[in-house]
């Protein structure tokens, strides 16, 4: 090709169908959902097929795009200057995804620290709604017993990644292999005791109030905020596993492992989250 020809330290990639096929299996999966939840198209409400097809396209999308991504790194593609691209890219997405989080926390704290302004309302329900976070008659959870488990672990999986990151720089791969192997461990951990937490919540009706117009307020907050740390979590597992599945298989070197690095960053910033939506949402925030 053409390219072949031209000696630069950038990286100009062939004509690829990921970006449009990416897009239309999302948009796929988002008229999918709507057609779930609310019915669309002369399809009722609970069709799912829809949106199943369009995840299953963004799946596909995802690990063939990857892949490509993948030989270009094993080519010898991703030179000094492209690999500088890749960190600012993926530190760009990290400071994204602070933002998400930015919002969630937003709402909690609206709500938490100036709830007292709106007794100010000359209706009496509005009042009596909102003297109290959380509001009355809500039963929080307690930060001591599951969330206090859940954050040993997300700390304890912090060092082992630490750990296997260390390990690869050193180039002892066994070491950075248990480490993964660990830290992937933990991830499941961590996600499946949120899961019973979320069960003993849902079953018990914990943010259940019939004293309190504004209680269905703070479930979606909670839920909204730690849901979606959850979610993060999980895709940050899947991450570090295919991280396992591709040092195990040969891949990564001592100098060149940036999908591993990446992934690390990845797992930090879920740590730091966490510890921020334990301290305020569990511990400061979360007593009645």
């Amino acid at each position: 090709m053409a390219q072949d020809a031209v000696k630069h330290d950038y990286h100009l990639v062939n004509p690829s169908p990921w970006p449009l096929v990416g897009s239309l299996a999302a948009m796929t999966m988002a008229i999918g959902g709507v057609v779930w939840m609310k019915g669309l198209f002369g399809l009722e409400k609970g069709t799912w097929w829809l949106f199943a097809l369009g995840f299953a396209g963004v799946i596909y999308t995802f690990i063939g795009w990857w892949a490509e991504v993948i030989k270009e790194a094993n080519a010898g593609d991703h030179t000094p200057v492209v690999a500088i691209g890749l960190r600012y890219g993926m530190i760009l997405f990290i400071a994204s995804e602070v933002m998400f989080f930015v919002a969630w926390f937003w709402i909690f704290f609206e709500m938490a620290l100036f709830h007292h302004f709106r007794t100010a309302s000359a209706i009496e329900d509005v009042r009596m709604a909102w003297a109290a976070w959380p509001p009355k008659g809500i039963e929080t959870v307690s930060a001591w017993h599951l969330p206090l488990v859940n954050t040993l672990t997300l700390l304890l999986s912090g060092t082992t990644v630490t750990w296997a990151h260390h390990a690869l720089q050193t180039g002892d791969r066994k070491g950075a292999r248990n480490g993964l192997i660990l830290t992937v461990l933990l991830g499941i951990v961590f996600t499946a005791i949120q899961a019973f937490e979320y069960h003993h919540i849902l079953t018990e009706k914990l943010f259940y109030s019939e004293e309190a117009s504004n209680a269905g307020l703070y479930g979606s907050s909670f839920f909204m905020a730690t849901g979606f740390h959850g979610f993060h979590v999980l895709i940050g597992t899947i991450f570090l596993a295919v991280c396992l599945i591709r040092l195990m298989r040969g891949g990564f070197t001592p100098k060149q492992h940036f999908g591993f690095e990446a992934a690390a960053w990845y797992w930090h910033f879920v740590d730091v989250v966490w510890l921020f939506l334990f301290a305020f949402i569990y511990v400061i925030f979360g007593a009645a």
